[in-house]
């Protein structure tokens, strides 16, 4: 398929395709940075740019998994549901990101539904032309192999804060996960999206996350709405004992 074919085809949301990725666009993403330019090119010839709005539904669970979104700007989130309408937020996927590889890389049907958070330019992979690519291209293969273990180890992660961390810790290592100065024991810093999803990112109920936001007043976190200042991040570190990054790497799902 095409980069025109794909701009055309049907879609769940208000999305608005925009053109073919550079070769640049797809360098900006952590699952294709290392590859050649040639398998950039044919990566390219492939794909279309989407531009969508906050709210837009990219793609349902159970539905077949026709292309690889990457996330250019903007946050999407992932949800599951159950067979009775009960429904979780998963993960919430940054710039950068992408999203449900190994759905396309399978053929399976997609495990999740995704929707935009915020705005979002994303690319579209084809996924027929992506599997057949693999096959030529062992680099894309080798890229697709670390981006899915990456992804294992997120799921990993996320396992592991549920069953060993309380609620006040997971928000703790999540608000380290914010900081991007590790020299400092002080950082001003924004919420990336409301409460109530990142409650939903926990795992918890808002009350809850209220009281972890509580919980951890006397570490040195102070909270303004949406703007988040850590007075103290060692006291938080080590109360929140986040993992070590050599041993679980974030990484998209």
């Amino acid at each position: 398929m095409s980069a025109t074919q794909l701009e055309t085809s049907t879609t769940l949301g208000q999305e608005r395709p925009i053109q073919a990725p550079t070769v640049e666009q797809l360098r900006q993403t952590q699952i294709f940075r290392e590859l050649d330019e040639p398998v950039l090119n044919q990566l390219a010839a492939m794909s279309a740019m989407l531009s969508v709005p906050a709210g837009t539904e990219l793609c349902r669970q159970g539905a077949p998994a026709n292309r690889l979104l990457v996330i250019l700007d903007g946050q999407i989130s992932l949800m599951n549901a159950t067979a009775n309408g009960a429904s979780a937020v998963v993960e919430v996927i940054p710039a950068g990101g992408h999203l449900l590889l190994s759905a396309v890389l399978s053929g399976m049907p997609y495990l999740m539904s995704a929707r935009s958070v915020t705005g979002a330019q994303l690319i579209a992979v084809d996924a027929d032309g992506l599997r057949q690519l693999l096959h030529k291209e062992i680099s894309l293969a080798t890229a697709m192999l670390k981006a899915e273990a990456l992804d294992f180890g997120a799921i990993v992660r996320q396992v592991c804060d549920l069953k060993l961390r309380t609620t006040a810790q997971r928000l703790g290592c999540y608000l380290l996960d914010l900081t991007n100065d590790p020299a400092s024991n002080m950082v001003n810093l924004r919420l990336p999206f409301d409460k109530r999803l990142l409650a939903a990112r926990l795992g918890c109920r808002q009350e809850n996350l209220s009281r972890a936001f509580a919980a951890l007043r006397g570490l040195g976190v102070e909270t303004h709405g949406s703007r988040v200042i850590l007075h103290d991040i060692a006291s938080l570190r080590n109360y929140a004992l986040p993992d070590n990054d050599a041993d679980y790497e974030t990484a998209p799902t």
